[in-house]
Formats: structure tokens, C-alpha cells, sequence
């Protein structure tokens, strides 16, 4: 069957945290910190956000296999937790996540840019990023020895 992707629900949440804490388990070792937001997000600050945001997700077999999340602050569509089940990378669903949240955001003709973030040592994503017409704008100190790369993309 193929993986699709649609809105989430509130009631899809929890599957999205928990899928959340294994996809990026992987950055908080290559970082050395396990205390990454992604990974110490709850349930009750996942759901503060759903209001404001627009979460999808990519299902297989009614499984969530994979989530990204956009949110609009003034001309800007910033988007946040990219992830895909470990055993679903490489297969270009990271790409196919973007895309779809990118499409939502287009149909608002105030956003001008695309902003995303990744810790520096990163180059998988940032890789993936730039593939996606994404450019660094800006790095800032993460507090843990290491720095933030913010990427954009003008529509």
C-alpha cells in the first residue's frame, strides 16, 4: 500500500509524540543531548499548539509513519518536526511531507518565505533542505556547544 498524507487529527497526537521521540532519537545521540525539545515534549504541549498549527501526517496502513508541522507568523510559514519512522527513511517521504505542507501554505497569498531549522551537524537534513530550494539565513548558538542553521525558501 502506499503511504498518503493528510491533516492530523487532535485524536492523532499521542502517535505523532511518541513517533516523534523515536525519529529523533537519532539527533539527540548525535548531539549528545537527550534533552532536545523533540524529546522532551509532552502531550499537553503538543496539543497547545494544534490550534495554531497545521499538523500532517503520513499514514501506511493506518500507521503514522511520518508528520511535519507548519504555523504562520506574519509573511512566514515556519515549519517544524519533520520526521519519518526510521524504518521509512530514504525514501523520500521527508521530501513528499515538505512539499504537501508547503502546498497548504502557498493557497495564503501573505506568506512570502519558508523558514526551517536543524542543528549544524545535521547534513542529512541539511542536505535534504537545500535539495528542497532551501538557503541558510541565519545560525545561532544552540547553548549546548553547538548552533542552529535556519534555512529559507521565498516563495
Amino acid at each position: 500500500m502506499n503511504p498518503h498524507i493528510t491533516r492530523a487529527s487532535r485524536n492523532d497526537l499521542k502517535f505523532i509524540l511518541s513517533l516523534q521521540k523515536l525519529a529523533y532519537k537519532k539527533e539527540a545521540e548525535r548531539y549528545n543531548d537527550y534533552q532536545i525539545p523533540p524529546m522532551t515534549q509532552t502531550i499537553e504541549e503538543i496539543e497547545s499548539e494544534y490550534d495554531s498549527t497545521v499538523f500532517l501526517k503520513l499514514t501506511e496502513n493506518n500507521e503514522i509513519i511520518g508528520s511535519i508541522k507548519g504555523r504562520k507568523i506574519n509573511n512566514t510559514c515556519h515549519i517544524g518536526r519533520l520526521m519519518v519512522h526510521p524504518r521509512y527513511q530514504g525514501k523520500g517521504y521527508g521530501k513528499k511531507l515538505i512539499r504537501s505542507l508547503e502546498e497548504i501554505f502557498s493557497e495564503d497569498k501573505e506568506i512570502e518565505y519558508f523558514e526551517l531549522f536543524t542543528g549544524e551537524l545535521s547534513r542529512d537534513n541539511i542536505c535534504l533542505y537545500k535539495s528542497q530550494g532551501y538557503r541558510e539565513s541565519k545560525t545561532v548558538p544552540a547553548g549546548n556547544g553547538y548552533n542552529i542553521l535556519f534555512l529559507s525558501k521565498k516563495i
